[in-house]
């Protein structure tokens, strides 16, 4: 399969198994709608909206004053922070995205830390297939898939289609598109 099968899978695997469970303390003023599994130790913060089916692991601190969309999966020590919304996308383990961020139709790898603002755009503007590598997803949607490990900057945009390897830094107000090795520094 190809890095972008994995979000169909998530959502078959959610649709099928999710189960409908808070382990996690929920604050006043939050509306979970749907099949939504929430992990031990996991904080839900005031004004966090989630419509289900999503599912977030355990010791996450998730808003406050966020939007997640159906079919994510946060996985564990994950921080999903103020004015974030993340749609149709894994976010792996220890990944933070504090604040401002718009992540959709996306694979994040483990321990990423984005900026403030950090965009991940997830739709031609033409609205054809997005291609990677010159490979056709046959998929009208698509953000990124991004390793382990990636940083970014303050104001980052990330095209759609991108692949970018682990350990990857990318400076503040930048512009990232294609393929981007590990290890890559883009200022």
């Amino acid at each position: 399969g190809t890095p972008w099968n994995l979000l169909e899978a998530n959502k078959i695997a959610l649709d099928k198994f999710l189960v409908n469970e808070i382990k996690g303390i929920v604050e006043d003023n939050v509306v979970i709608k749907g099949m939504v599994s929430i992990g031990r130790d996991t904080v839900i913060r005031s004004g966090a909206y989630i419509v289900g089916p999503v599912a977030i692991g355990q010791d996450c601190d998730i808003g406050p004053n966020c939007y997640i969309r159906p079919a994510t999966s946060i996985g564990d020590g994950c921080h999903v922070g103020a004015a974030v919304e993340v749609k149709n996308s894994i976010v792996m383990k220890d990944s933070k995205l504090p604040h401002h961020n718009y992540i959709g139709d996306s694979v994040i790898g483990k321990g990423c830390n984005f900026g403030s603002g950090t965009k991940i755009a997830n739709l031609r503007l033409d609205k054809k297939n997005i291609q990677v590598s010159g490979i056709d997803t046959r998929r009208r949607k698509l953000g990124a898939i991004i390793g382990d490990h990636v940083e970014t900057g303050i104001n980052a945009s990330i095209n759609v289609g991108s692949l970018i390897g682990n350990n990857t830094h990318i400076g503040m107000g930048t512009v990232v598109s294609g393929v981007i090795l590990p290890g890559s520094k883009i200022l």
